[in-house]
């Protein structure tokens, strides 16, 4: 059997030999022959989007191809895996108003529950993947210029007057939202709750720009050398260390930080859409194979896995973290109480 496209052009050779009307029937058909050829060819090759967040590029340009290769293996079919990345809170509000990401990736779960709330994302999405859906957890860390010259070692050194901190805005990135309780589980610990909303407030008016995301906030602090520290994950600082080199910035440890899980879904409404369920859930499990959490270690995110960790140890020193929803609450009552319209977050950068 002749290819459809051969077909075609054997086709055209016989058109002038045809009557006017039966012309017309021909061009009628070699147009349906062309779109079915393209449809063919589009179907077979796959398509399907994550919508993750801002620092989280360099880890994803490393497992889709891997996971590509291996669904290629499995099922004879080839995938493409693009990719959209923003403040982790942005990219949610991109999704619920209509980005068809078929997955979503994001750095913390309000995130997560918001797409809940459209009927996006499935109720339980929790259950769906182990470890509450997160395959990986990451910690926030300072960055400091070489040499640490401001001598930055703690929360309190970043309160102090005259200090310049880079903090993403808690309102549109999860970065800056785990800073800014980071922030305030620190200051709980040491003054007591009473005292965690004037730290806080504190902290933030030492903040001189806010980005909307973590990769524009690591900008300002590296390229154009705004601020004494960067606040941001334990990834993103090796990253950048690793990137520019050693001789110009520091990494500090504080003495305790929040433990930030990444936690990933499928939003329900495109699978089904697209028709892509099937792959989308691969994807999404591939995230906790020992070949995919090797590439998370490598990215210096802490992974799941106990025998890639234990092999990564030297990557991740120890440091004391808290779980926010055990220290804190309910995401659900601090999303609603520090970052709605008019909370905490709004009254403490108010008059800064």
């Amino acid at each position: 059997m002749r290819p459809p496209r051969l077909y075609i052009i054997e086709s055209l050779f016989r058109f002038r030999e045809t009557s006017v009307l039966a012309r017309l029937f021909a061009l009628a058909g070699f147009a349906l022959a062309f779109v079915f050829v393209g449809t063919v060819t589009v179907l077979a090759q796959g398509t399907i989007l994550n919508v993750s967040y801002d620092v989280s590029r360099e880890l994803y340009k490393e497992i889709n191809p891997a996971f590509a290769e291996e669904w290629k293996q499995k099922t004879g079919k080839t995938i493409e895996i693009k990719q959209s990345h923003g403040g982790s809170t942005r990219q949610a509000q991109a999704v619920a108003e209509g980005l068809e990401g078929d997955v979503v990736t994001m750095n913390q779960s309000p995130d997560i529950d918001s797409l809940v709330d459209k009927g996006l994302v499935a109720k339980d999405w929790r259950t769906k993947f182990p470890n509450d859906a997160a395959p990986y957890t990451s910690v926030s860390v300072f960055l400091v210029r070489k040499g640490n010259p401001k001598g930055i070692k703690d929360w309190d050194d970043l309160v102090k007057p005259g200090a310049q901190v880079i903090i993403p805005n808690p309102k549109t990135s999860g970065n800056g939202r785990y800073t800014y309780l980071a922030a305030w589980g620190y200051a709980k610990e040491t003054l007591g709750e009473a005292g965690a909303k004037g730290f806080v407030k504190t902290l933030f008016a030492n903040v001189p720009v806010f980005d909307g995301g973590g990769r524009g906030a690591t900008t300002t602090f590296t390229q154009r050398g705004v601020g004494d520290a960067l606040i941001t994950f334990e990834n993103e600082a090796q990253l950048i260390v690793a990137e520019v080199g050693p001789d110009k910035f520091d990494i500090v440890y504080p003495s305790i930080s929040v433990e930030a899980p990444a936690p990933i879904a499928i939003n329900e409404r495109i699978v089904d859409k697209h028709g892509t369920r099937e792959v989308a859930q691969a994807y999404l499990a591939f995230l906790y194979s020992p070949k995919a959490q090797a590439i998370i270690a490598k990215h210096t995110l802490r992974p799941r896995d106990e025998a890639v960790l234990k092999a990564n140890q030297a990557k991740f020193p120890a440091i004391k973290t808290f779980d926010v929803e055990a220290l804190l609450g309910p995401w659900s009552e601090l999303r609603k109480v520090h970052f709605d319209e008019g909370g905490i977050y709004d009254q403490i950068v108010e008059n800064r």
